[in-house]
């Protein structure tokens, strides 16, 4: 199967502010960015459609003409709790701390962890794998994409934030 995913366009948000599950608007440069991600998708014919279902995911996916793609909480970004909606310079938490020693396993306070984020993604993958689908399309976040890089063993966990990024609207093609 063939996998292409999205990741949003820039958001409406201050900079380093930790949004993650919160549902941000899409910033100014939408159209611009918006059509770029249809040019890079126009040779393509999927047979399923899979978007996020924050605004910032589903907004593009309609503007690239997906106008009901299936909605799917499994490709959400990272809840990170108590602490979205702060910048991450202002995130007062004793255990901001422990967090960034063990992104992996520890969650933010009253979300989750990255290990919980990269269980529901193989989850989505689990799922499609075992349907008949060919080519699907996937509107997304970036914590999702390195989450099934990691699992597709193609990048290191450990490295996941450091060695792949990933740019808004960028596009990305995997073989499952």
């Amino acid at each position: 199967m063939k996998l292409t995913i999205v990741r949003h366009t820039s958001v409406d948000c201050k900079p380093n502010v930790c949004y993650g599950q919160t549902d941000v608007d899409v910033a100014e440069t939408f159209i611009d960015e918006a059509q770029n991600v249809c040019l890079q998708l126009e040779n393509y014919v999927f047979d399923a459609v899979f978007s996020s279902p924050l605004q910032r995911c589903t907004k593009l996916a309609g503007y690239c003409g997906y106008d009901q793609p299936i909605h799917d909480k499994r490709l959400m970004e990272l809840d990170f709790g108590d602490w979205e909606g702060i910048p991450w310079d202002q995130i007062s938490d004793p255990k901001l701390e422990d967090w960034y020693a063990d992104w992996i396993n520890l969650p933010a306070t009253n979300g989750e962890s990255f290990a919980e984020q990269l269980e529901r993604v193989r989850n989505f993958l689990d799922e499609l794998k075992s349907g008949s689908q060919n080519q699907v399309l996937v509107f997304t976040h970036a914590g999702v994409i390195r989450a099934v890089a990691i699992l597709l063993g193609l990048i290191d966990i450990h490295l996941a934030f450091s060695d792949y990024q990933i740019e808004y609207g960028e596009v990305k093609h995997f073989e499952i």
